[in-house]
C-alpha cells in the first residue's frame, strides 16, 4: 500500500492545489493515504534542504511530494513538486484539479494563519512547563554521553520535571555538539523538554538548577577557568544552584575555587565527586570476598579527589558474606574482621585502587565514562532523594574544621544526605596515625590551594 508525503509553505498556492487534490484522492480511493507537513515559510528552506539532503534528492520549491512503501522499508521515492503530482494523479488514478487562482490565494492565506495560530498555541503550552535546567560543561567527554540518558529518566528529579539540557565546550567543535544534541534528541526521553549546546560562555548557566562540571584543566589554565565559571554561575544561576564537580585532577580545587568565585551562591551547594572512587576500592573488596560490588557499603575517602586519598574501611560492611556466621539480606559484617589477609589491605588493596583509572583509562584508551556519570548520578540521587537508612557516603565539601581539617578547604569526607541538605558525619574516631595521614594531605591541598591564588584575584 503506497503513502504519499506532501509537505510545503503554508503561504504556498500551490500548496493549497496539491492539499486539495489529495483531499480529492483521499475521498475516491480507499487505499489512498497521505501525510501532510506544512512549514512555516521562515523554516521551509532550511528543512527542505534538510529532507533532501538527508534522502539524497534535488527539490529546490514548494510543495514536495514524495511516495513511501509502509512495511517495506528504504527511502521514499520522489515524485517533484505540484506538476509532477497531478501528471501522477491523472495517470494513475484519473483525477485532477481545476482550483482556481483566486481560491489558491484564499486557502493559502488561511493556511498560512492556521500555522501561525498552532505555533502561538505550542509556544504558549511549552510556557507552561517549567523545566530544569542543567548545564554540563566539557560536553563531548565520554562522561556527558553516559549521563544523559540517566539525568533524563526520572529517577533523580522525579517523573512530572522535565529536563532542560544545555552542552557546553568552549573548546569549540560545534559540528561535534549538534550531533550530540541530535542523539540526544533521538532517545525519545518523555522528560527531556529540550537540547541546547554552546561552543562558548555567552550565556552560560542561564537559569541554571544543576551544574555538572566535567573539565580537566591543567593547574595553570584551573584558576581563570574556574573564576570565570564561578562569575557566570553568580550571575546566571538559580540562587539555589546545586554544582556537581567531578574529574580525575584536581577535582577539590576546582569545587573550592568556582565556590569563590560565586559568593551569592551557599557553599553548601559545592560539592566535590568521590563516589567513583568508593566504588573502585568497594569492586576490589568484593572480589576478596567473593560478593557482588553492591554489597560492600561504607567504604569511605577521605582527602584530596583525584590526589592524596585515606582509604578509611572502619566503617565498612560486606552484606550475605558466605562465613561462619550469616544472617538474613538485612544482616551485615565489619569488612576489616572478614577480610584476614591485612597485608593485602596494606599492599596489594591500595596499589590496586591508586592504579585501577589509570589502567582502565590505557585499555579503553580515552577517560573512563561508565563509572564517574554513575558517581555523579549517586550524588544528585541522594542529594534529592537522601541517602538510605544507614549509609554514609564519601564527598567533596568545604571544611569547617572538622577532624581537625583545616578550614577553607574542599576536603573529601564522609557526609549523609537528608532533606536537600548534605551533613558531616561527626562521631568516627580516628588514630593518631591516621591523623597524621589527613594533616599531611591536608597540607598538600593547601599548597595546591596557595598556588592557584596566587594566579587569580576574587571580588570580594
Amino acid at each position: 500500500m503506497a503513502k504519499f508525503v506532501l509537505a510545503g509553505k503554508a503561504d504556498c498556492p500551490y500548496f493549497a492545489k496539491a492539499e486539495l487534490l489529495v483531499d480529492l484522492l483521499h475521498k475516491n480511493l480507499s487505499s489512498f493515504t497521505i501525510h501532510k507537513i506544512v512549514q512555516h515559510p521562515d523554516d521551509w528552506e532550511q528543512w527542505l534542504q534538510t529532507i533532501c539532503d538527508t534522502n539524497g534528492w534535488k527539490h529546490n520549491r514548494s510543495p514536495i511530494v514524495w511516495r513511501e512503501m509502509i512495511d517495506r522499508g528504504g527511502k521514499g521515492l520522489l515524485l517533484g513538486g505540484f506538476s509532477e503530482f497531478m501528471e501522477h494523479a491523472q495517470i494513475y488514478y484519473g483525477i485532477t484539479s481545476d482550483i482556481k487562482a483566486d481560491l489558491m490565494m484564499t486557502i493559502s492565506a488561511e493556511n498560512l494563519q492556521t500555522k501561525i495560530d498552532l505555533m502561538e498555541e505550542e509556544t504558549y503550552y511549552k510556557g507552561l512547563i517549567k523545566p530544569l535546567h542543567i548545564w554540563i560543561t566539557s560536553a563531548l567527554s565520554p562522561v556527558c554521553y553516559n549521563l544523559i540518558p540517566l539525568l533524563c529518566n526520572g529517577e533523580i528529579f522525579g517523573e512530572s520535571t522535565f529536563i532542560s539540557l544545555h552542552l557546553l565546550n568552549i573548546k569549540g567543535a560545534v559540528e561535534e555538539l549538534s550531533a550530540l544534541k541530535m542523539e540526544s534528541e533521538d532517545l525519545s526521553l518523555p522528560l527531556l523538554h529540550e537540547v541546547t549546546v554552546h561552543a562558548d560562555l555567552n550565556d552560560a548557566f542561564m537559569n541554571a538548577g544543576v551544574i555538572i562540571v566535567l573539565d580537566e584543566v591543567k593547574q595553570e589554565e584551573l584558576s581563570n577557568t574556574c573564576k570565570e565559571y564561578g562569575h557566570l554561575i553568580d550571575s546566571n544561576a538559580h540562587s539555589d544552584v546545586r554544582v556537581v564537580v567531578a574529574g580525575n585532577s584536581y577535582v577539590n580545587l576546582k569545587c573550592y575555587m568556582i565556590m569563590q568565585s560565586a559568593p551569592s551562591i551557599a557553599t553548601c551547594n559545592f560539592v566535590a565527586v568521590a563516589t567513583h572512587l568508593e566504588n573502585i576500592a568497594r569492586s576490589q573488596l568484593a572480589k576478596k570476598l567473593n560478593v557482588t560490588t553492591s554489597e560492600v557499603k561504607c567504604v569511605l575517602m577521605w582527602g584530596n579527589i583525584g590526589g592524596s586519598i585515606y582509604i578509611d574501611l572502619q566503617r565498612a560492611k560486606v552484606y550475605n558474606y558466605d562465613g561462619a556466621v550469616c544472617g538474613p539480606p538485612h544482616f551485615s559484617q565489619p569488612v576489616l574482621e572478614m577480610v584476614y589477609d591485612t597485608k593485602w589491605l596494606e599492599t596489594e588493596f591500595l596499589t590496586t585502587v591508586n592504579k585501577h583509572q589509570r589502567t582502565v583509562r590505557k585499555k579503553l584508551q580515552h577517560s573512563l565514562g561508565i563509572s564517574e556519570a554513575n558517581g555523579i548520578c549517586t550524588v544528585l540521587h541522594r542529594w534529592y532523594h537522601d541517602s538510605p537508612p544507614g549509609e554514609i557516603m564519601s564527598l567533596g565539601v568545604l571544611s569547617e574544621g572538622q577532624y581537625g581539617i583545616p578550614e577553607d578547604l574542599v576536603f573529601s569526607m564522609p557526609v549523609t544526605f537528608h532533606n536537600g541538605i548534605w551533613k558531616v558525619v561527626s562521631d568516627i574516631k580516628h588514630s593518631d596515625d591516621v591523623k597524621e595521614k589527613l594533616q599531611l594531605i591536608a597540607k598538600e591541598m593547601t599548597g595546591e590551594k596557595v598556588f592557584a591564588l596566587k594566579t587569580t584575584t576574587f571580588a570580594s
